[in-house]
């Protein structure tokens, strides 16, 4: 390391994303001096609440705030749901659940707040209707936007899925490039400095153990950051960190999984945090379902495709032996979207293998000339260029192609990572079956929506392998609801605060416009705390 260059904040912020937006946002409106240091170059800052749909949930404010409180404990550990038996983490639900009620009404109004030519449509409510207050509470799920139109939110959708984002202009920007937008904004008017290109490497404790800074690295040079107030940790998951996923996700976490989200998170705050005496939370919680990847590789890991055409008519998704296995509609589609990766984890205990791991999505020529069967927007962000009618993905060996079923269960099973699995016979009898439910309007065997049900029938036939994955891992710190990062005996690590992907609330389901609401609303709260901490 070269020279040491040192600056001084109240509240400094370890990247910059949705909740490190928010938490400087707050804590500088609370008083504080803040400075944001964020890993990408200005250039080329591409967080995941860029990335992502821009969706965010922001209740009604005249919803009833018991029932907020009870749909938010049902989404963050379900222990009132009854029946409940999978073990997630019940500590602080009760709080962050109030805190959820109390707060999260006014996220719509916060972000127009911000900048008042941004805009919002109501575009969702509350996924799962079943789960107690979710009709009394009000809630409500807002897309982002500064035209205002509200003709591109579709299921997962980012608006137009083939027009670069970074191409619009201010007036057209939608989705999160709409609400990054925002978020800048709202960080310009107040003046808080955002020190690009700076990785923070550790956190600086004085000899009591409490967090006085960040010590960082800036073009090969040594970054000093003290903090006379607190230190706030929203530099996300991570999803491409390869000894993190081995170690935290199920399955072969290397390479049965891929994201399609910022290859920035690299898991830093959480190992920064570690060293510090931090505990974990199910860090094997993520938001994830079954996509495409392609052997592109970012820190050595391939790079996720958001799958947009799984549950489109023409379309099924089977496992290596070439049987489907659930309704395909599941994958792409609230409520269970960001959980379906589950499904694809069973493991044969007989034979020792994940049967669905890679699983198959088979389409036919119509599905296959009706446009780009991934969102393009989002894999220009990680620089893949897949087509914008499918062709270069077909020419670079991405997706398989075969005149027939049965020579397509050939292709598949050369492919390395079906190891010789795929079954002709299955595979054709599968593919019968499902075009005989589509003649019929009624799919027996998984209910799939009618209104998606469309024949895999014009040939070429068509074949991509999908992991496990998605945008954004959601395990890591221990957290309070006051945000302090916590100990393995539950005990804060003073001057700490986290928000966001990195120690999200969401343990145990998730919901679409989830992660972004709970980074403007704990974002905040993390931010105010640690303003309100006595100053050194």
């Amino acid at each position: 390391m070269g020279t040491r260059a040192i600056y001084e904040a109240d509240v400094i912020v370890v990247g910059f994303g949705a909740a490190g937006g928010c938490a400087a946002i707050e804590a500088h409106d609370a008083g504080a001096d803040v400075l944001i240091v964020e890993k990408q170059p200005q250039d080329a800052h591409y967080s995941n609440s860029r990335m992502s749909g821009g969706g965010y949930h922001s209740p009604r404010p005249d919803g009833d705030r018991a029932a907020l409180k009870a749909y938010a404990m049902a989404m963050f550990s379900g222990e009132n749901i009854g029946n409940h038996l999978d073990g997630e983490v019940h500590d602080f639900a009760d709080d962050h659940a109030q805190l959820w009620a109390d707060l999260a009404p006014d996220n719509d109004a916060f972000m127009r707040r911000l900048d008042p030519q941004f805009n919002s449509v109501e575009v969702g409510a509350a996924a799962f209707r079943h789960f107690p207050g979710a009709v009394e509470s009000g809630y409500s799920v807002m897309r982002s936007t500064y035209s205002g139109n509200n003709d591109g939110w579709v299921g997962p959708g980012w608006g137009d899925k083939n027009t670069p984002a970074l191409s619009h202009t201010r007036s057209e920007q939608e989705n999160g490039e709409a609400f990054h937008a925002c978020m800048v904004t709202g960080l310009a008017t107040r003046n808080i400095p955002i020190h690009y290109g700076v990785r923070a490497r550790s956190l600086i404790l004085d000899d009591a153990g409490a967090v006085v800074g960040v010590k960082a690295e800036r073009d090969g040079n040594t970054v000093i950051y003290r903090a006379r107030r607190g230190v706030v940790l929203t530099c996300g998951g991570y999803e491409y960190n390869r000894r993190m996923r081995q170690a935290f996700l199920d399955g072969p976490g290397a390479e049965a999984w891929a994201f399609y989200g910022t290859s920035a998170n690299t898991g830093d705050g959480i190992e920064m945090a570690l060293r510090a005496g931090a505990g974990l939370t199910k860090a094997s919680s993520v938001a994830a379902r079954v996509i495409a990847a392609v052997p592109e590789r970012r820190n050595g890991l391939k790079v996720g495709l958001n799958t947009t055409g799984i549950g489109k008519p023409n379309e099924i998704v089977v496992d290596n032996h070439g049987s489907r296995y659930a309704a395909e509609r599941r994958i792409t589609k609230d409520p269970s979207r960001y959980f379906f990766y589950k499904e694809a984890l069973q493991f044969d205990t007989v034979n020792l293998t994940y049967p669905r791991i890679p699983s198959w999505m088979i389409f036919d020529a119509t599905l296959m000339e009706a446009g780009p069967v991934v969102n393009l927007v989002v894999a220009s962000y990680n620089a893949v260029e897949w087509g914008s009618d499918n062709r270069l993905a077909l020419e670079k060996g991405w997706i398989l192609q075969a005149q027939t079923i049965e020579e397509l269960a050939a292709r598949i099973r050369e492919h390395p990572d079906n190891h010789g699995r795929m079954e002709t016979e299955r595979l054709a009898t599968t593919v019968t079956a499902y075009n005989a439910y589509c003649a019929a309007g009624a799919d027996p065997d998984f209910q799939r929506q009618s209104d998606t049900l469309g024949p895999v029938a014009k040939a070429p036939f068509y074949a991509i392998p999908l992991y496990m994955g998605g945008p954004n891992t959601k395990g890591g710190l221990r957290a309070n609801a006051r945000r302090q990062v916590l100990d393995w005996q539950d005990e804060p690590i003073a001057r700490l605060y986290t928000a966001g992907e990195i120690a999200s609330v969401f343990q145990f389901v998730y919901q679409g416009g989830g992660n972004l609401a709970e980074c403007i609303t704990f974002g905040r709260v993390a931010g105010r705390n640690a303003a309100a901490e006595p100053a050194l």
